[in-house]
């Protein structure tokens, strides 16, 4: 598990957010909610990809695109049964979040 990087609110602008990865130099971002709590985890491709997009502007928020919202990984999650779950939705990393939803860290795959 590494540590969970930046975190940004839910509500930041697709721009800002690639702004934050490009600047951070981090694969992802973790999103989370005006209490803290984890809702999601975007990346630079997901981020490019939406950004290419017709509809694009520069007002859409990241709670507004599609991007993995969970179910993430408990703390107290078995590491071999997170790793399946996580090859089962071919994620390449998942929040580990505690009880109350606060991330933790973030579990990635070794190839």
């Amino acid at each position: 598990m590494h540590a969970p990087g930046p975190q940004v609110d839910e509500h930041m602008t697709v721009d800002v957010a690639r702004s934050v990865l490009i600047g951070a130099r981090v694969p992802h971002l973790l999103l989370r909610d005006e209490d803290g709590r984890c809702t999601g985890r975007v990346t630079r491709a997901r981020l490019a990809a939406h950004r290419g997009g017709s509809w694009y502007s520069d007002r859409i928020r990241l709670r507004d695109i599609p991007l993995d919202r969970g179910p993430f990984t408990a703390s107290a999650a078995v590491l071999g049964d997170a790793e399946a779950a996580m090859r089962d939705r071919t994620l390449d990393a998942s929040p580990v979040i505690d009880e109350h939803g606060y991330a933790l860290g973030v579990l990635a795959l070794t190839p």
